[in-house]
């Protein structure tokens, strides 16, 4: 694990729509593909989430991703990468596979 990921503060993320608990383990993250977009990450499965859909590509690299879903609400909160891409991969990453978008869910601090 790279240095710069030991000292994020770690969050409870909560579904925006229906307050859900949804990840006890979040932290803030960025798109490796769009630095750009601000995100939150976890590296465990979730539990208040489940994988809805098929499997599709992004359009930055060749990472296999597939959308998440609030179990509390059923909105899409963010994805799951099911086969990160090599370059993903060789880049510096912290191991998180599991992304929710930030105008999804809700932060506090643990």
């Amino acid at each position: 694990l790279h240095p710069q990921f030991r000292a994020k503060a770690v969050c409870r993320l909560t579904c925006k729509s229906c307050r859900t608990d949804v990840c006890m383990r979040g932290m803030k993250a960025i798109l490796l593909a769009d630095s750009r977009i601000e995100l939150y990450s976890t590296d465990r499965p979730p539990k208040g989430v489940q994988l809805v859909y098929d499997d599709y590509r992004t359009r930055n690299c060749k990472c296999r991703i597939r959308d998440i879903a609030c179990l509390g609400c059923g909105n899409t909160l963010g994805y799951h990468v099911t086969q990160p891409c090599e370059s993903c991969l060789e880049a510096c990453n912290n191991g998180h596979f599991w992304m929710f978008h930030s105008d999804a869910v809700t932060c506090t601090e643990r």
